[in-house]
Formats: structure tokens, C-alpha cells, sequence
């Protein structure tokens, strides 16, 4: 069975194009022409990853996001003809795994939607179960669940395998270019600043739970999760 991609783009030329080429890829192929329909068809068809433009009528793209994200794991990539950091940010927190600019090439659609399913097929049951166990703080990839101090807190896939990457290796420093390359599983096209996003909303979540880890900036170099010997 081949893997299923939903459309939901009211622009009927980029809705084509995109059809044509991924199914020349191999991929199953749904469209839909606003974000109400595309709702009701996520739904239906349970699609392996969703295309979802932000300006559409019925329902908006952020909208739309934060809905399927409050139902699935299903990875999602936000298609965009706005660039300002400000957007970028908001398709972030409504759940998006990434997010591509109008107007694009499809090469770059293509390598983003093989990483995106690449890191999805990572978390499979199929895998080794992967579960982080430290001071009040649980990461487990397998149910993806973020356990803070006994409490499930709500988290994005990218934020929690941002964690999870960092507290697998203690106290080893990445670069937001490594973190990109390892976490979006790719030559990342975007701003390096995507890193940033992510570590500043981790950071909110798991500010003063414990003296025993935390995670650190390293000026001028990146990020770790440091782990401090009690």
C-alpha cells in the first residue's frame, strides 16, 4: 500500500502541480479545497501526511493544524506564501512538523516530506521502545508522551524529539546546524532560528523542575541537556 498524502490548498494550480509530482513519487494522493473539507477528509481517508496551506476559506491553516494535532501524531508541513518569522512561529505551536514558503521548488517539497515521514517511521511501534527516564522528568517516544514532574504536559512531535535527541547524549554540546541536520532529519532549508523556537517553548515547560538536569545554551556554540552530578 502506498503512503497517503492529504492536500488541503484552495489553489487549484498548486494543488495540480503537487498531485502530479508526488504521485509520479509513488504516493497516494488526497485533495481538498478548503479547511473544512479538509477536515472531514483527514478523517475519513487517515492520511500518513497532511500538506496544509495557512490562508484558506472555511477554516485556516493554523486552525486546521491544531485540530488534527489535538486528534493524531500525523506528521503535518504548513505551506506558506508569508515569510515573517512571526508565522513561521505560529505554524510551530499549532503543531506543524515543518513548514515550506511560497513559492517553492519541489525538490525541496519532496525532501521535506521523505525527512518528515522518515522521523515518523522512526517513532513506529515497529522500533525498540524509546523512554528517557530522569529527575521528574519522562521523555517516551514510543506513546509520545512528555512526563514533567508526574503530570502529561502537552507537546509538538519536533518539540519532543528535540528533547529526546539532546537527553539521549548528557552534557554533549549540538550546534543548531547539527540539531536541524538530526532532529528534521535533513539539509534543513529554513532559518537555524527554528531551533531557537523550539528550545524556548521546552524551556517554559520544564523551567525549575529539578536541580538535576536542565537545558543549557552554550554561548556561541548551541545547545545541550546538561545533567548535573548530584
Amino acid at each position: 500500500m502506498s503512503i497517503s498524502v492529504l492536500i488541503v490548498e484552495d489553489d487549484k494550480n498548486i494543488a495540480e502541480l503537487l498531485q502530479m509530482y508526488l504521485q509520479k513519487e509513488g504516493y497516494g494522493v488526497f485533495w481538498a479545497a478548503d479547511g473544512g473539507e479538509g477536515l472531514v477528509m483527514f478523517r475519513q481517508k487517515n492520511p500518513d501526511l497532511v500538506l496544509l496551506d495557512v490562508m484558506m476559506p472555511v477554516m485556516d491553516g493554523w486552525t486546521l493544524c491544531k485540530t488534527i494535532r489535538a486528534e493524531s501524531q500525523t506528521p503535518v508541513i504548513m505551506l506558506t506564501a508569508k515569510s515573517e518569522t512571526n508565522d513561521k512561529v505560529t505554524g510551530l505551536r499549532s503543531g506543524a512538523d515543518d513548514y515550506i514558503t511560497k513559492p517553492f521548488e519541489m525538490k525541496e517539497v519532496l525532501a521535506r516530506i521523505e525527512a518528515v515521514l522518515r522521523r515518523s517511521v522512526g517513532s513506529s511501534p515497529e522500533m525498540s521502545a524509546r523512554v528517557l527516564h530522569f529527575d521528574k522528568l519522562t521523555i517516551d517516544m514510543d506513546a509520545f508522551e512528555l512526563i514533567v514532574n508526574g503530570k502529561k504536559m502537552e507537546a509538538p512531535p519536533k518539540e519532543m524529539e528535540l528533547l529526546f535527541f539532546l537527553a539521549s547524549s548528557p552534557n554533549r554540546v549540538y550546534t543548531r546546524n547539527q540539531l536541524l541536520d538530526e532532529v528534521w532529519g535533513f539539509d534543513y532549508f529554513g532559518d537555524s532560528r527554528t531551533v531557537d523556537v523550539h528550545i524556548k517553548r521546552l524551556r517554559e515547560k520544564l523551567e525549575d523542575i529539578s536541580l538535576q538536569w536542565n537545558l543549557k545554551t552554550v554561548w556561541g556554540v548551541g545547545y545541550k541537556f546538561e545533567v548535573i552530578d548530584q
